[in-house]
């Protein structure tokens, strides 16, 4: 079986990673992951074992990441942000034998457990690159929404597998620089962007803190990729109308992938009138990583993250977990080599989720066409709101208030409703003072009435976890 990544077995001089202006050739790269197995055996540490990671925006930070996985070590990615709740919760559940930090000062004492410093050290010894077999990888914690995080574990296999069908779809080559400005404890800018510009033998760099000019510079150096959250679209459109510089970067880039949330077809708009280019979307969770993906060069079908990867099953369901009829709206389940292994300690948790025949319900509410492109709704627990008899998704409502001129974001939840079951609740931010009547009837007059918001709140900003989803719990 093949390693993680074949770049280190036989490592070059060309430049792989980047971040900011400083970078690492193949061939230091491996000798740093070298170095790094021996750090962790001197301390102690045996392969196999959970290494905590504080995912500091550091050069370091992706090595030690990228050291952990190639020589068999399982890393718990730690954000330094998280507070002492759950920094503990994770701590107590996953019990890594020892965390790393590019910086120990700034994390010093905040967990009770043995803290090493990444550093700048490089062996030449001889390393056994750890095949991509279907031992633990990761334990990635979920955003913990609904309670304290889950930590799903997640298989080297199934990363490989994975990475491969996106290299697929994308036409993504040793050819590539992928360039992104996300947090390295999360699939999309871990798992996708870091470990999948290594696999495919090409180049990632990393922008820790996102400004749209950087980006848009390290996008016309080389033959690149942008993966991206929403919100950094949002915030390249609206800077790209008065730089120019904004828009030859992104003019530049072979690809731009949105992923995490969906991308308002607003954005979309103004992008390709700048630029001349689509965004494509994709679709994935922590537990099986990327499912779905807008093909490279395939017709564009705005609003849709595209059919399934190859390999990947992927079916509607309704509540009773029964395949729905064509065209109706059902939960997205998916069965394939992408799934994870299962939540760590939670027997309980991953069997609610993950069934006898390996199909992991994801509580995605989606539709499919007739060519197998995926539209997601919306998630079954806060975005299917039951109204007067109808099933209304809270992203089409939330859709239809993005195309109002004032309305720069919305979000849209169910409430209980002696009447109506749930009445649709809108809160939204303006770019200046609007009338909640207006938007109501706006949303009406687009979509159908019984889709009208029955209050609309205009509020200043809306609560967003790291990767710049909004956190419905957090609403007022």
């Amino acid at each position: 079986m093949s390693s993680l990544f074949p770049l280190l077995e036989a490592p070059d001089e060309r430049v792989v990673l980047r971040v900011d202006d400083r970078t690492l050739t193949a061939r230091q790269l491996a000798r740093r992951c070298a170095a790094h197995a021996e750090r962790l055996a001197r301390a102690g540490v045996e392969p196999g074992a959970h290494v905590g990671v504080w995912t500091q925006p550091s050069l370091e930070t992706c090595v030690t990441l990228v050291a952990n996985a190639a020589t068999g070590f399982v890393t718990v990615p730690l954000d330094p942000k998280l507070g002492p709740r759950e920094l503990g919760h994770i701590a107590g559940d996953a019990r890594p034998v020892v965390t790393v930090a590019a910086d120990p000062r700034a994390v010093e004492g905040r967990l009770e457990v043995p803290l090493l410093a990444a550093d700048a050290a490089e062996s030449s010894r001889p390393v056994a690159w750890r095949a991509a077999d279907r031992a633990p990888l990761l334990v990635l914690y979920t955003s913990g929404t609904t309670g304290l995080p889950k930590g799903a574990v997640i298989a080297a296999s199934s990363v490989a597998f994975d990475l491969d069908a996106m290299a697929e779809a994308w036409a993504w080559t040793s050819e590539d620089t992928v360039v992104h400005a996300l947090p390295l404890f999360h699939v999309h800018g871990l798992c996708v962007g870091l470990f999948g510009a290594l696999r495919t033998g090409g180049a990632l760099h990393w922008v820790p803190r996102f400004d749209p000019l950087v980006v848009s510079a390290a996008l016309e150096a080389r033959r690149s990729m942008l993966f991206a959250v929403p919100t950094m679209y949002h915030r390249l459109a609206e800077a790209a109308a008065s730089e120019p510089a904004i828009v030859r970067g992104l003019q530049a880039a072979r690809v731009l992938v949105s992923g995490s949330a969906a991308l308002p077809q607003r954005d979309q708009t103004r992008l390709e009138a700048l630029t001349g280019k689509k965004v494509i979307e994709r679709y994935g969770l922590t537990e099986t990583l990327i499912n779905t993906a807008v093909r490279v060069g395939a017709p564009f079908a705005p609003g849709s993250v595209g059919p399934a990867l190859r390999g990947v099953e992927l079916r509607l369901v309704d509540d009773g977990r029964r395949p729905v009829a064509p065209g109706q709206m059902g939960e997205v389940a998916v069965r394939g080599p992408n799934v994870f292994l299962g939540y760590l300690n939670r027997p309980d948790a991953t069997a609610a989720v993950l069934d006898a025949d390996g199909w992991f319900f994801t509580g995605d509410l989606a539709t499919v066409d007739e060519a197998g492109h995926v539209r997601i709704v919306g998630r079954r627990a806060t975005d299917l709101i039951k109204c007067g008899g109808y099933k209304v998704g809270a992203s089409e409502v939330e859709a239809a208030l993005l195309e109002h001129p004032l309305v720069r974001e919305a979000a849209v939840v169910g409430r209980p409703d002696a009447d109506l079951g749930e009445r649709i609740v809108a809160f939204v931010v303006t770019s200046e003072p609007c009338s909640p009547r207006a938007l109501e009837d706006h949303v009406a007059r687009l979509t159908s009435p019984h889709k009208r918001p029955r209050e609309v709140h205009l509020v200043s900003e809306l609560p967003r976890n790291a990767m710049g989803k909004v956190v419905k719990s957090k609403l007022p």
